[in-house]
């Protein structure tokens, strides 16, 4: 077991089941069993996978002032979040809603409130960081006083920067700079994917970076393995919805990496989980456990920790 903190997004999320994207215009679509609403925010979904892991897990961040906190531990799910360590310090919870189709497009609306302007009580924070193995954390802004935090206690930083664009990059640079792992979605990248790996590693002196590439896999860098290489996805359910499929792969990576130090049998571990997740409705649902896991590698690879 290990111990992370976890500070970033916890918004309210909508996911609409449509048949194409772009949509075609109706003024009304009635359609059974499309439509669904959760908690999520990679921060949320994060802190449950490393929780259905085995891991032990402090979840901070900021919602609204008038938040109903129960939404973050529904009664039929097993696994329950420590609430303490979210803020209602915003006016209103971050919200998201995303319409996804058969051919696993997405179109994401989101509305970050106040949570550009959100100040979190760090005074609290040290003690956390202190005994934790790895700090894991969301590219907000509120986020940024942890990287000063976890340097302080010598704490390896993990960062999910998601998105990326060129033009905002100057905005990212302390989470960049700090961050021994990295984690992308290849959505909004120009040019050679590899390439793009490369070069932030090379800028940054990165250690491991990953690039989530959907349904196309991803590529995994390690500096010490020396490795830029891409693994094609795994198939253990078919696709229901991918939304939240990059926090699980991250977090599940997190989990076997400080478990092991092996980058390649953790990507594939991770591999697993996420292409387990996405056979489910609703980004905080569809996690598997340990054992699952050694399950299932051992049919796809022929052992319970894949790579050996």
């Amino acid at each position: 077991m290990s111990k992370f903190v976890v500070a970033g997004i916890i918004q309210i999320e909508t996911i609409v089941k449509v048949d194409h994207i772009p949509i075609q215009y109706s003024p009304v679509t009635s359609v059974p069993d499309t439509i669904f609403t959760s908690a999520g925010g990679d921060a949320f979904n994060e802190s449950l996978a490393f929780s259905w892991l085995g891991d032990k897990v402090e979840l901070l961040s900021v919602v609204g002032r008038n938040q109903d906190m129960s939404i973050f531990n529904p009664n039929d799910r097993e696994v329950t979040l420590n609430t303490d360590y979210i803020l209602p310090i915003i006016d209103n919870t971050p919200t998201q809603v995303v319409l996804y189709d058969k051919d696993r497009k997405e179109q994401i609306f989101e509305d970050i409130k106040g949570l550009r302007e959100a100040e979190y009580r760090m005074s609290m924070v040290p003690p956390m960081v202190a005994a934790c193995d790895m700090v894991v954390l969301s590219n907000a802004n509120f986020c940024r006083p942890f990287i000063q935090s976890a340097k302080e206690f010598d704490k390896k930083i993990a960062v999910n920067i998601h998105t990326y664009l060129p033009e905002k990059e100057k905005y990212n640079v302390d989470f960049l700079e700090n961050a021994s792992i990295l984690y992308f979605s290849d959505d909004t990248i120009k040019g050679d994917p590899f390439d793009f790996v490369r070069g932030i590693a090379d800028k940054y002196n990165t250690d491991i970076i990953i690039l989530g590439q959907g349904s196309k896999g991803l590529i995994l860098f390690d500096r010490h393995k020396d490795i830029n290489v891409h693994y094609d996805t795994v198939k253990t359910n078919e696709v229901v919805n991918t939304t939240g499929a990059g926090n699980a792969l991250f977090a599940c990576f997190l989990h076997y990496y400080q478990e092991t130090g092996d980058s390649q049998l953790a990507i594939k571990n991770a591999m697993l989980f996420a292409s387990y997740k996405i056979g489910y409705m609703g980004t905080s649902n569809g996690f598997m456990t340990v054992e699952q896991l050694e399950q299932w590698g051992n049919l796809i690879w022929g052992s319970g920790r894949p790579g050996i």
